[in-house]
């Protein structure tokens, strides 16, 4: 799955992912691009299995702490990648408004022509950098949370975690978000 080492090994581990658009391209700053990540998560968890302990879509990278209930997360990852890069491209294809889009399609186009799985665009990086997180670890686990969910803090996007609408902070917080997630305890 990655080309850095980085796999998920253990396909009944529950793992901390990390993926990035290509070129760290600020894609996500436009909240219909957003809801395609939103919508297809909640679709995966639905659908495929999918469970997410924690989540925050950043504007050009998204976060996950999640396991399959199944153990296909790799399969599962893999789908939602490939899907939310097809609708992607489709909406800023479309967006005429989109005031980057012949910019943001020519990056994209130039990432496919060095990626040979590609054909026409490539919207995320290959990797993932899964980390799984095991029982034993608790305090490593603890951090990964807590990073995820201070990222738009840290960013200064927000001064408290749970006022950002794009991340599980707001259900450990007790505000029910756009994801449905389970406590990791």
């Amino acid at each position: 799955m990655s080309n850095r080492g980085y796999k998920i090994k253990n396909l009944n581990g529950i793992y901390f992912i990390s993926f990035s658009v290509v070129e760290w391209i600020d894609v996500f700053t436009r909240k219909d691009y957003v809801f395609k990540v939103v919508d297809s998560l909640n679709y995966c968890q639905k659908e495929k299995g999918l469970i997410v302990y924690a989540w925050c879509i950043m504007s050009n990278h998204v976060h996950l702490i999640c396991e399959a209930k199944e153990g296909n997360l790799s399969a599962i990852i893999r789908d939602f990648k490939s899907f939310t890069s097809k609708v992607i491209l489709s909406e800023i294809q479309k967006n005429t408004k989109e005031s980057r889009r012949n910019w943001m399609l020519w990056m994209f186009e130039k990432a496919a022509r060095s990626n040979k799985r590609n054909k026409k665009f490539q919207f995320w990086r290959q990797d993932n950098h899964p980390i799984e997180l095991l029982p034993h670890q608790d305090s490593f686990a603890s951090q990964k949370l807590e990073y995820i969910h201070n990222n738009p803090v840290e960013a200064m996007i927000v001064e408290k975690a749970e006022e950002y609408i794009f991340s599980s902070a707001r259900d450990y917080a007790g505000i029910q978000g756009l994801i449905k997630v389970q406590i990791y305890e």
